[in-house]
């Protein structure tokens, strides 16, 4: 019975909550009433089995819920008369006449394009497209964003509160619309990705294959729409190689496995030819290459060799010196410090990461790697309490598994 709403939930959440905001133009009152029909569904179905359309039953139970919701507030009269008229359509689900499906044919991609409106900054339209259409929580976006959680959600509320006080529509994009949008639906599905191949929180597996799935296939969807935008190909490309080498991530205890550690012939190599193939093609193609092809062309150096002894790490920091000139962000040069510890060693490695203290201190991967680098130069009590700070921040049960055997063996 929870699978069946939890399917229903992955499923249905995202166009149920567009299509409550579209229809009553208040994105709180959408969520709120998407929200107790779910509630409503884990009282009932139980008890009275699962409906035979659980998307009509939750589609209709949320239209009900808003319903009663506006009937409460004195102060929306017109929303009142207005979801009176509504609620005599035949079943919600399917008696409205379908909006005109513009230029994509896909639901959940529509809907992400359609909140990834460029009338907000980016980060608000990220997080928000995040929230309402990505189905991840505020504390996993915050997590995504390295920012507090009620800082995220004052976010989030601001964006709605944008969205209605500048009364910008819930519009299907035409086709000329897409360029303006797609750095913010390739944002949007690039964290889905992470949260699906590594999960931030406690409370979920440490690897969540449905979202990663889920990002790969929409963005396979946007290349189709824009097969000359290098960004959606090197999105691809880095989604593609990094799930080849979800196999070997977790292993059999629970416990992380470092790229280093990993077993490469469980990799996929079907993905992986794909993904080289895409990152290729844009080198040939002679045009400057964007985050994401850099991101995937550093990916590409690490599948391309069967053992992490054979890395061209010199090739991998030539590409983050690259990336840095156009994302100069403190997660990139943490990344980059990797690189160059395998370069240069440990000490140059060290002191890039100190740097990097006031910016990151909240970021367990930051103590993390400060204490392997630690570790390597045989400092062994800092090391140690690296680690523990890297434990304390980090939401991942693999992760944490592995970082304490880490920490342990130290001794």
């Amino acid at each position: 019975m929870n699978d069946a709403i939890a399917r229903a939930h992955q499923e249905q959440w995202a166009r149920l909550v567009a299509t409550l905001a579209r229809r009553y133009r208040d994105l709180d009152l959408a969520e709120e009433a998407a929200a107790e029909a779910f509630a409503t569904a884990v009282e009932r179905w139980p008890l009275d089995g699962v409906p035979p359309n659980p998307g009509g039953w939750l589609t209709t139970t949320a239209h009900r819920k808003a319903i009663d919701r506006i009937r409460r507030e004195n102060k929306r009269d017109d929303k009142h008369r207005e979801a009176l008229v509504l609620s005599g359509l035949t079943g919600f689900s399917d008696g409205t006449p379908p909006e005109p499906l513009g230029a994509i044919d896909d639901d959940r991609l529509r809907l992400i394009f359609t909140c990834c409106h460029p009338a907000l900054g980016m980060e608000a339209r990220v997080a928000l497209t995040l929230r309402m259409v990505g189905g991840l929580t505020v504390p996993e976006i915050a997590r995504a964003f390295l920012v507090q959680e009620a800082a995220m959600g004052q976010r989030i509320t601001r964006a709605k509160a944008k969205i209605a006080a500048a009364r910008i529509p819930y519009r299907v994009p035409s086709a000329r619309d897409l360029p303006a949008r797609t750095s913010g639906v390739l944002a949007v599905l690039f964290l889905v990705f992470n949260e699906g191949y590594l999960a931030t929180g406690p409370g979920t597996d440490p690897v969540r294959p449905h979202l990663t799935a889920e990002a790969i296939r929409l963005t396979r969807l946007i290349r189709t729409l824009l097969p000359e935008d290098g960004e959606v190909a090197g999105l691809l490309a880095l989604m593609l190689l990094t799930e080849a080498r979800r196999p070997a991530r977790v292993s059999a205890d629970g416990s992380l496995v470092v790229l280093a550690e990993q077993d490469r012939d469980a990799w996929d190599d079907t993905l992986i030819a794909e993904g080289h193939q895409l990152v290729r093609e844009r080198l040939a193609s002679g045009i400057a290459p964007g985050r994401y092809q850099l991101l995937a062309a550093i990916n590409a150096v690490h599948t391309d060799a069967r053992d992490a002894r054979a890395t061209d790490w010199s090739q991998v920091v030539a590409l983050y010196d690259q990336l840095v000139r156009l994302d100069p962000s403190p997660i990139v040069a943490l990344n980059r410090a990797v690189a160059v510890a395998e370069v240069d060693g440990p000490d140059t490695a060290l002191a890039a990461v100190d740097r990097l203290g006031d910016a990151l201190d909240g970021y367990h991967a930051f103590h993390a790697t400060r204490a392997e680098l630690l570790r390597r130069l045989d400092r062994r009590v800092e090391s140690r309490a690296a680690y523990d700070r890297a434990i304390a921040l980090a939401g991942n049960t693999a992760e944490t598994a592995y970082l304490s055997r880490r920490r342990d063996e130290l001794g």
